[in-house]
């Protein structure tokens, strides 16, 4: 019996463009069902349309929806706001633009209690300390008086959780519960929606686009594109052997470690505009398998096996079935990299050289603005990185991974320490503006809306003074364009006309237009999905083939890590923790804080760790920890711990500043 049955779902525009076009499936009690897809293909309108909450402009056009035998689209809006937060309870994508500003954490908790379990004053208060406790908020007592900006952003997602789970609903709703969180935090938040659902009952609609969340949360997924369900299979079914075309792309967009000679499978091209296409199949411009019928019918829902079915042509029709075949390997294939110089090696022929660097920032109170404390964001950090080399940088948000690559740019001004560029010292100096530049997480918010891409990338040419005219300086900008995979056209658009995608390429190209010899590159792939990732990575990776640009990769997701960084160093709390090879780091990591994220990291292959719980959250780096900054979330502490480790050598390139390990 199931406990949501959703048949032949339709949202669309006033205007009549489908966006939500026949969706189907069930959800039993106990069961997550994952819908997956990239962003725009209408997994979070299929959401709001059972909860009926549609924007302005978008409506319900048909279909049914059945929660508990109850038609959800038939019941008047007074016994469906009983059956929001009550039966049926959403976590959204965003928790800093869900959470009212406005209102402690502890008041829209007890909003939630007092509306669908009847509990108000003392015996909400102490039902508002459980959920925090329930969702891993360490001194929930305290935290209820707090309002959501005095909280992190992994903390703002497990109140946003501790809210849905408020109401006991039988069926939650998660949208992208951990697209912004750190590894570690996604971990945790994913261990408590299973322990929940296990202890409860309750089942789950999973909306995400990540593959390897899908493999460790699913027990059957539905894969969306272009506002309709293409494939719907078990979770065994899916990862043993995907059907459709587009399951398949995504599969083989993922990075990995095995695949880093080879440029990633990207799929051409981007979801088309919700209802922009109403006849053929909505995958065929971007199917290396379609052929004349794709394009002029519309592929029906084929069952071809139990519990599994697809919307394609190529298993339509008995003669169709088998034409199917193995997606090829990459088109391309790049050379293997180099051994090069090793990031463990300051004395080398580096590029980048960086010694004892520290960022503190002052703390100020009173009205003389007397500093009282520092925030030692960046607290003593040396590495190097070789010509046509990247270096990996990962850690927990707040760790001081961004500070530390501004600081090399002199964007943030170092407290001590030394940075040299090609053996020159770079603090206090401009000098390598030109050598160095940044490539932001958020191509969007980095890129001036009132610009056109033509005159962004001009920008930083004219400031440094390269080329001798306009007219040399927009031939450049042509020829930039076509290393990105822009079209030369394009740059007499803004950057509001783009794709997420594509606006990175601008970002890249920006950072080209001035030769740099080494880009800092930070999360730039955070928020992208699998196969426009793909295309920024191949991207990067070929660029550094052609013209031996060396990387600083910041970022948390460590599969971009196995597939692009030569080394790799583990900041925690304004600290390096271990560096070394990528292959050394990632297949031995020797350091527990290392360990731990890796074991956090879902995995669609079902190889991963046994998953280490890191307790509490990461100190403040105003008030660091004596001795080792890892010790109070450790399971190995000891006495000796009360004093800072030295580096540890475990071999000629990895090493660990841990007491665990002698030095060899």
């Amino acid at each position: 019996m199931s406990l949501l049955s959703v048949k032949n779902l339709v949202a669309c525009l006033r205007n009549g463009a489908n966006i939500v076009d026949d969706i189907s499936f069930e959800i039993a009690a106990g069961e997550t069902f994952a819908l997956l897809g990239e962003s725009g293909c209408g997994k979070s309108m299929t959401a709001l349309s059972l909860m009926r909450l549609l924007p302005d402009g978008v409506v319900h056009a048909g279909g049914e929806a059945r929660m508990d035998g109850a038609r959800l689209f038939d019941l008047p809006e007074r016994e469906m706001r009983e059956v929001r937060g009550g039966k049926m309870a959403m976590i959204f994508q965003e928790p800093g633009l869900s959470l009212n500003p406005v209102m402690t954490v502890g008041g829209q908790i007890a909003e939630v209690l007092a509306l669908h379990r009847g509990l108000r004053e003392d015996a909400a208060s102490e039902r508002c300390i459980e959920l925090l406790d329930q969702v891993g908020i360490p001194d929930a007592s305290r935290r209820l008086d707090e309002y959501p900006f005095q909280l992190s952003g992994g903390m703002k997602q497990r109140v946003m959780i501790a809210m849905a789970l408020a109401g006991k609903p039988k069926l939650l709703i998660a949208d992208e519960p951990t697209t912004a969180l750190d590894v570690t935090i996604q971990a945790q938040v994913l261990q408590l929606l299973r322990d929940t659902q296990s202890q409860t009952g309750m089942a789950t609609l999973l909306i995400t686009h990540d593959l390897g969340v899908v493999a460790e949360n699913a027990h059957r997924v539905g894969v969306m594109y272009a506002g309709q369900i293409v494939e719907q299979a078990s979770r065994e079914q899916l990862f043993g052997k995907p059907l459709h075309p587009y399951t398949q792309k995504l599969f083989a967009a993922l990075p990995s470690a095995e695949r880093t000679g080879q440029a990633l499978c990207a799929i051409s091209g981007s979801v088309p505009p919700l209802g922009s296409i109403t006849q053929g199949c909505r995958f065929a411009p971007r199917c290396d398998k379609a052929w004349a019928l794709c394009h002029e019918q519309t592929p029906e829902w084929t069952v071809v096996a139990e519990g599994q079915g697809v919307r394609c042509h190529l298993y339509g029709r008995a003669e169709d079935r088998g034409l199917m075949t193995e997606l090829p390997s990459p088109l391309a294939s790049l050379p293997q990299a180099g051994e090069g110089n090793s990031v463990l090696n300051p004395q080398s022929s580096a590029l980048l050289q960086v010694k004892d660097l520290q960022v503190h920032f002052p703390i100020r109170k009173g009205i003389l603005k007397r500093v009282v404390g520092r925030v030692k964001a960046v607290d003593g950090i040396s590495l190097a990185i070789a010509q046509g080399r990247t270096l990996a940088l990962v850690g927990e948000s707040g760790c001081g991974k961004t500070t530390l690559g501004k600081a090399l740019l002199q964007l943030i001004v170092p407290t001590a320490g030394s940075v040299r560029f090609e053996g020159n010292e770079l603090i206090a100096t401009k000098a390598a503006r030109a050598s160095m530049q940044m490539v932001f997480q958020d191509p969007y918010a980095s890129l001036n809306p009132k610009m056109r891409v033509a005159e962004i990338l001009e920008e930083g040419m004219s400031a440094l003074k390269i080329g001798d005219s306009s007219v040399s300086r927009q031939a450049h900008i042509d020829a930039l364009l076509d290393k990105v995979g822009l079209a030369r056209d394009s740059k007499w658009r803004y950057p509001h006309e783009f794709s997420g995608g594509q606006r990175q390429r601008i970002a890249i190209a920006r950072a080209l237009a001035v030769s740099p010899q080494l880009l800092i590159c930070d999360e730039p792939t955070s928020a992208l999905d699998v196969s426009v990732q793909a295309q920024i990575l191949n991207l990067l990776k070929s660029l550094q083939q052609e013209l031996g640009l060396s990387y600083l990769f910041i970022t948390h997701n460590l599969a971009v890590v196995e597939y692009l960084a030569h080394e790799v160093c583990v900041m925690y709390l304004g600290r390096i923790v271990e560096r070394g090879t990528t292959e050394e780091v990632v297949g031995t990591p020797k350091h527990p804080y290392t360990q731990a994220l890796l074991s956090a990291v879902p995995r669609i292959d079902g190889m991963g760790r046994e998953y280490i719980k890191l307790e509490g959250d990461m100190p403040s780096p105003v008030n660091p920890p004596q001795g080792c900054h890892f010790a109070p979330r450790c399971s190995h502490a000891m006495k000796i711990c009360a004093v800072y480790p030295e580096a540890r050598r475990c071999s000629k390139t990895h090493l660990v500043s841990c007491h665990l390990y002698p030095d060899t």
